[in-house]
């Protein structure tokens, strides 16, 4: 097994809290070590950015369940965990596309990250027109989730 070390490149300021509202309302600082500040260099020309972070709060057994049923709903089928977007998974990483409200510096506000405050941010990466996927398929249940229709 191959080992994997991250560094922190700094942290989110949020009051982000799943049980409060919509992730999509809430604004959310990404704040950079100092040194990354020239790495942002560009970034505040695109609209949108993936943010990747360590869910830090999570529970740790939640790191051993590999099967769930989607949005903890009985009515839902079995799968796998890699199958959803859920908190329950081997290596507790965020993934979230948020929109970029302002750069100052080391700093970012962003528009609906759904990462608890002092969540280790991993990376960033922008977002565009490469990344929009046409066609995409999706299970069912996801459709009785989301009230889309393909």
């Amino acid at each position: 097994m191959v080992s994997i070390e991250l560094e922190p490149l700094g942290y989110v300021k949020s009051d982000f809290d799943e049980d409060k509202g919509d992730k999509n309302e809430g604004y959310a600082i990404l704040e950079f070590d100092p040194k990354y500040t020239e790495a942002l260099d560009g970034i505040e020309e695109y609209s949108h950015i993936f943010v990747l972070y360590w869910m830090h709060k999570l529970d740790n057994s939640l790191r051993s369940i590999y099967k769930t049923h989607p949005r903890g709903r009985e009515d839902l089928p079995l799968v796998g965990v890699l199958a959803t977007r859920g908190k329950a998974r081997p290596n507790p990483i965020g993934l979230t596309v948020v929109e970029l409200v302002e750069r100052r510096g080391n700093v970012l506000k962003v528009k609906g990250l759904d990462a608890y405050d002092g969540s280790p941010i991993l990376d960033i990466k922008p977002y565009d027109y490469y990344d929009i996927k046409e066609g995409i398929r999706v299970p069912d249940w996801w459709l009785m989730v989301s009230k889309r229709k393909g």
